[in-house]
């Protein structure tokens, strides 16, 4: 038992270690380096939209893990319907 909350405190100490985040200058640095990878050449307008495109991108992530994770939690929307019932004469 003992052996085994080392080895659980452990690993979520390697994980949490593993986490960094990057500075504003690190993203753009790794932005342009994505955006110069793909063949778009400096201070040109492709060069603006590949970085604004991988900006919009990031912010959709955020929000996808921000509502999925009550999504996960309350489950799907209830669906309530009321059926019509229509009676011929």
């Amino acid at each position: 038992m003992r052996l085994h909350r080392l080895l659980l405190s452990s690993a979520l100490l390697a994980l949490l270690a593993s986490c960094q985040t990057m500075t504003p200058e690190e993203r753009r640095a790794a932005d342009e380096h994505t955006c110069s990878s793909y063949g778009f050449k400096p201070k040109t307008d492709a060069m603006a939209r590949c970085l604004l495109d991988l900006d919009l991108d990031r912010s959709a992530q955020s929000r996808a893990m921000m509502y999925g994770n009550d999504y996960m939690f309350w489950g799907p929307p209830m669906i309530v319907a009321r059926p019509v019932y229509v009676h011929r004469h």
